[in-house]
């Protein structure tokens, strides 16, 4: 780290991480699944940013529908105004959402949705006079944003012993792993124990005093990619409802179309939440915009109590939300949902195919193009890399070497293990799956080589 008198002023962001101004190469442009720097250098977008731009780079139709509502009107209050692209985007929020999902409150992003949400399901329990209902169950690990609020039901020991302090930090319980699992578990059988600890927790926290349980269906960066057996999301499901406890599925990488259907609630009919929170692909990286997906019973009820007692100063902003909604008719009008899905069941495939060939990758997991690949010393124990070698993060330094982008972070300091994401546009093609794979084959094969070379495996 430079001492203040080397820093420069006005670095770019980078500044408040390593002091480094000149670590990241500069972007000049980007077009489709391709990016390239001020030096000309070509990268292959393989992970959508952190998991963002679903369409790709430069859609000409979400620019024209920007720069059409930026010449009527960027900004106005909803204190004082409503606007036609709220109420358009909302609608067709709702239509694509399905049953159950009958009003879209919109935020600027997808912290704000979790906090949104969380301050609803409070409200809705005041108002039902549940005024004792103030803990929001999370899973250990997971993520469900930065803002301390959403900090506080996401699950990663290392953050909490850096912030925990500031704030009462709500109970967890296990996440159901599929990889590494405790001995005497297969994954049915852990999937099961994890449901089991919820109902546990429950009644050791006082069910009278929990106000929901809050889960990604399909995991992030917090559990690479984790699917749970079918039958997890159906008993926690149940149990919620037997303990009169709301479901809130964080939907912020998984929705939007990203695992073949529009919300990863979809995949789950029997399991269907009562809050979703949605962000990154609604508007896929051409502005910054969020949801809260709710039913009318919630929405009716904090409303006869006298309305939400929440908002942003860019909730439901006229343009991002005229943004979002040419973002959604294209995703619409060219089915990328099923491109999604049948893309993403190729991507896997050829991952599996090369995760074969490797002697690091242990594990490709995912649903859709929400998909990960799990790094590890020794495949047949399942050991980890040493966490010296800073595996995960020297894969992407590789990565982008060879001009390709992924995106990654070690959750709670590795100790759960670690992982890359690979989710490509959902526009992605047959071929530029293929070219994504001979990519992250060549990075895989020299981050090979290095570790040979430093005996780490």
């Amino acid at each position: 780290m430079k001492s203040e008198s080397l820093l420069e002023p006005g670095g770019p962001i980078q500044v408040f991480n390593t002091g480094d101004t000149n670590l990241l190469p500069v972007i000049d442009k980007a077009r489709g699944l391709y990016m390239w720097d001020t030096n000309g250098k070509k990268y292959f977008d393989g992970s959508s940013g952190p998991v963002t731009t679903n369409l790709g780079h430069g859609n000409k139709k979400v620019i024209a529908a920007m720069a059409k509502q930026a010449q009527m009107v960027c900004f106005a209050s909803v204190a004082v105004f409503e606007n036609s692209p709220n109420k358009r985007l909302a609608e067709k929020l709702v239509h694509l959402s399905g049953p159950g999902f009958d009003q879209a409150f919109i935020v600027s992003g997808g912290s704000e949705a979790t906090e949104s949400a969380i301050k609803l399901a409070r409200q809705y329990a005041i108002a039902k006079g549940e005024n004792k209902r103030t803990k929001v169950l999370g899973r250990n690990p997971s993520y469900h944003g930065s803002t301390l609020g959403a900090f506080l039901v996401s699950g990663d020991p290392v953050a909490e012993r850096m912030f925990g302090s500031l704030a009462k930090v709500m109970p967890k319980v296990p996440t159901p792993f599929s990889y590494r699992l405790p001995d005497n578990h297969d994954v049915n059988s852990y999937a099961r124990e994890c449901a089991k600890k919820l109902e546990e927790v429950i009644l050791a926290e006082g069910a009278e005093n929990v106000l929901a349980f809050i889960i990604e269906t399909v995991g992030g960066l917090s559990s690479g990619g984790l699917v749970a057996p079918d039958h997890y999301y159906e008993t926690v499901r149940k149990i919620c409802t037997q303990y009169g406890i709301l479901l809130i599925y964080d939907d912020v990488m998984a929705g939007a179309g990203r695992t073949g259907k529009f919300l990863s609630a979809n995949h789950w009919p029997n399991a269907r939440p009562d809050l979703v929170t949605l962000a990154k692909g609604v508007a896929a990286g051409y502005t910054p915009i969020g949801a809260v997906m709710a039913p009318n019973e919630i929405v009716s009820t904090v409303v006869g109590a006298g309305g939400f007692q929440h908002g942003h100063t860019y909730a439901a902003n006229p343009l991002s939300c005229a943004i979002g909604e040419a973002v959604i008719n294209e995703m619409v009008e060219n089915d990328l949902m099923a491109n999604a899905s049948e893309m993403g069941q190729y991507l896997m495939l050829r991952l599996r195919e090369l995760a074969n060939e490797s002697c690091i990758i242990g594990d490709i997991r995912g649903k859709g193009l929400l998909l990960a690949a799990e790094l590890v010393a020794d495949k047949e124990t399942k050991r980890m890399l040493p966490s010296k070698c800073r595996a995960v993060y020297r894969l992407v330094e590789i990565g982008i070497k060879n001009g390709l982008l992924l995106y990654t972070r070690k959750t709670a300091g590795g100790m759960f293990g670690e992982w890359v994401m690979i989710c490509p546009a959902l526009t992605i093609s047959k071929t530029e799956v293929n070219e994504l794979i001979d990519l992250l084959w060549l990075t895989i094969k020299d981050f090979e080589k290095e570790l040979c070379a430093q005996k780490y495996i």
